[in-house]
């Protein structure tokens, strides 16, 4: 990864208090079942355009302390994120996890995480995907990650993220 800077962590009400915040709320025509196992599988998101790869670095089954590396873009930014939390409930189709970035080969971010959260829709399953992130005052990037390129950014994931789901067999 080369140079490495270390994030600060936060809990889960970083999700909600976050200076920047993205939320992808949308419904997949999928089984929340379908939709979490899309989501938790090795090389994840390779659906997305703007992600490059990502790789689960702990072994299965995950949970609650796993790890993965996530390249983005064309390869510039590699992040290492660390699950600190995990919630499974198969019986009600209710599933919830979320990281926090440890490092990144950027400096600059001060925060940084996701929390997906999938659960039971008349038809299908609703995504609740929210982005949170904190970036010192005085950063050069902080328009980058904040302002209209970084929402051309999630509209191309939550674009991809459709498409995928859409053609995606619905059985479990």
């Amino acid at each position: 990864m080369g140079r490495s800077y270390s994030l600060e962590t936060f809990d889960l009400d970083f999700f909600d208090d976050a200076p920047v915040r993205h939320v992808i709320d949308v419904r997949l025509p999928v089984t929340p079942q379908r939709a979490w196992a899309e989501f938790t599988r090795q090389n994840t998101l390779d659906w997305c355009r703007a992600i490059k790869k990502i790789e689960f670095t702990s072994p299965p089954p995950y949970g609650a302390g796993a790890t993965r590396k996530a390249v983005l873009g064309p390869g510039y930014v590699t992040l290492e994120e660390d699950f600190f939390h995990w919630t499974e409930e198969p019986e009600t189709g209710r599933y919830h996890n979320a990281f926090r970035v440890k490092s990144a080969n950027v400096p600059g971010i001060r925060r940084f995480g996701e929390a997906t959260q999938i659960d039971p829709a008349d038809v299908g399953c609703r995504l609740r995907w929210t982005f949170a992130l904190e970036l010192p005052t005085d950063s050069k990037i902080v328009t980058a990650f904040s302002g209209p390129a970084s929402s051309t950014v999630y509209k191309s994931i939550e674009a991809d993220t459709l498409k995928h789901f859409a053609n995606l067999p619905s059985a479990t």
